[in-house]
C-alpha cells in the first residue's frame, strides 16, 4: 500500500520532532520530508514528490498564507494542511483563501492531526465541528467588512504579534526582515484599523475577539 508522504514544514525543530512522531506512528504515512523555512519548502518541492504539506503559518521568510499560494500555483493538487498556534477563527478564512486544503491548531489531538493529513490528501478538506460552525456564521455575515479583513496576510499575521505585546524588533526577528520594513507595515495597519497607537491597536484586537 502507498503511503501518504509529508512534509514537515515549521521552524521550531522541537514541534517539527512532535509532528513526526504523531505521524510515524501511523503506518499509511511517511515523512519525506522537513523544512526550517520557507525557502527550504519550495526547495523541498523542487527535489521530492509529496501528498501533503504541513505548514505552519508563521516562519521565517514568506508567511505562511503566502508561501500556501505559491505551493498552490506551483502545484495546484498537492493538499496543503495549515497547522498554527492560532486559534481557527482568527487565520482559517484566510487560509482556505490561500488555497489551504485544511486547518487544525497546536492544541488539537494527534488523532484529530492524522484524520485531517489523511483526509486532505485524498483530495477534501478538513475543519473541525467548531470552526465548521463558525464558517456558516461568517458566510451569514459576509456582506459586513471589518476593518481587519482589508489587511494583507502579513499585515494581518505582523498585527496579531503586536497585539499580543511583541516588539518591533522581536517581529523583524521572527520574521527575518528588517525593523524599517515591520516599521512600515505597523503604520499600514493602524492607518488601515483607523487607531493612533499599539494601545488602541490591541483593544480593536480583544473586541473583535482576535486575540
Amino acid at each position: 500500500m502507498k503511503r501518504i508522504r509529508v512534509m514537515i514544514a515549521d521552524d521550531h525543530p522541537v514541534v517539527r520532532e512532535g509532528l513526526k512522531k504523531i505521524i510515524s506512528s501511523d503506518d499509511e504515512m511517511e515523512v519525506a520530508g522537513e523544512a526550517g523555512s520557507s525557502g527550504e519548502v519550495l526547495k523541498l518541492l523542487e527535489e521530492k514528490k509529496f501528498d501533503c504539506v504541513i505548514l505552519d503559518i508563521s516562519m521565517p521568510g514568506e508567511s505562511g498564507l503566502i508561501i500556501t499560494r505559491e505551493i498552490k500555483a506551483r502545484n495546484p493538487h498537492l493538499a496543503v494542511l495549515i497547522v498554527s498556534m492560532y486559534p481557527e477563527e482568527q487565520f482559517a478564512i484566510r487560509a482556505f483563501r490561500a488555497g489551504a486544503s485544511g486547518y487544525v491548531t497546536k492544541t488539537s489531538a494527534p488523532t484529530e492531526l492524522l484524520n485531517a493529513i489523511r483526509k486532505v490528501s485524498a483530495g477534501g478538506r478538513y475543519v473541525s465541528q467548531s470552526l465548521a460552525e463558525r464558517l456558516t456564521y461568517y458566510l451569514s455575515k459576509e456582506g459586513v467588512t471589518a476593518l481587519h479583513e482589508t489587511l494583507t496576510d502579513r499585515e494581518y499575521q505582523i498585527m496579531l504579534m503586536l497585539a499580543t505585546g511583541k516588539t518591533t524588533a522581536e517581529i523583524a526577528s521572527e520574521l527575518s526582515l528588517s525593523v524599517k520594513t515591520i516599521s512600515a507595515y505597523r503604520m499600514s495597519i493602524l492607518e488601515k484599523l483607523q487607531v493612533k497607537n499599539v494601545v488602541e491597536l490591541t483593544r480593536y484586537a480583544i473586541e473583535h475577539g482576535l486575540i
